[in-house]
């Protein structure tokens, strides 16, 4: 017997696999949910193949080092800000011109961080960046990320060091022990930079920092439970003298003009 909203739930599926091409019906189940509907991961699975939907395959991959080995002795990440990551993407406006985007994501709690997008990223581009994430955030025990000279640089290396984090360099030639953040620029690759054609850097800043958003609040993440890393929330209101959000403020200023000053020295 066939149910009543048999025909609105396959509309809602075919809509959610055409709209999220990258996804099985798995992830498509979680996002039903989260719309409202009250249904199983059989049910979706049986209308998903009466309607002939299936994943497209892959594009090619770029050519990687990878090793035969696959062992690796890694820190695992055990709380909130134990362990970030941080890597490079690059991609090329509709023009052929490239940009590059710096990633950094919390290993634990899968979240990203940032993604800083621009035309040219140094070490002095990832200081930037991590200041600002170290005062909205605090800094985190370790931070991890390959060989790249703009990671390596004694710069970046020092500054760390008089923040009081722990760098960790993954094996050169072996992208899985940064495996976290590999993960996230798959993804980043594979449900955007494969599909939007970004016609000036401004565009790509936008709709990046548009996808990050969505991948930290609504994007339902398989290791979480088909859950998103940082789901929106509604704030209670603040309990407190009403200066408490300007003395807030004012000890973020201050640790903003200590941590610009430890970058300049």
């Amino acid at each position: 017997m066939v149910r009543s909203d048999e025909d609105r739930l396959t509309q809602d599926i075919i809509g959610l696999a055409s709209e999220y091409g990258r996804y099985g019906y798995r992830r498509i189940t979680a996002l039903l949910r989260r719309d409202g509907w009250r249904v199983n991961v059989k049910r979706v699975y049986r209308i998903w193949r009466r309607e002939g939907l299936k994943v497209p395959a892959k594009q090619q991959k770029r050519g990687r080092l990878w090793l035969n080995d696959g062992s690796c002795i890694r820190l695992r990440p055990s709380w909130k800000d134990h362990v970030w990551s941080y890597d490079f993407v690059m991609d090329r406006t509709h023009d052929g011109r490239r940009f590059r985007m710096l990633t950094v994501i919390d290993e634990f709690t899968r979240r990203c961080l940032a993604v800083k997008v621009d035309r040219k990223l140094n070490s002095q581009s990832v200081l930037e960046c991590l200041a600002e994430l170290f005062v909205r955030h605090g800094p985190p025990d370790h931070i991890r990320s390959d060989n790249g000279s703009e990671f390596t640089a004694t710069t970046v290396r020092e500054w760390l060091g008089r923040v009081g984090v722990k760098t960790l360099f993954i094996e050169p030639g072996s992208p899985w022990e940064n495996g976290y953040n590999e993960s996230f620029n798959s993804k980043l690759r594979d449900e955007l930079l494969n599909l939007e054609i970004f016609y000036t850097l401004q565009e790509a800043q936008v709709l990046i920092e548009r996808w990050r958003v969505y991948y930290n609040t609504q994007r339902p993440h398989s290791s979480l439970g088909y859950r998103p890393p940082a789901p929106q929330a509604i704030l209670p209101s603040p309990v407190g003298p009403p200066y408490a959000s300007l003395q807030a403020a004012q000890q973020g200023a201050r640790m903003r003009r200590t941590l610009s000053k430890r970058v300049d020295h």
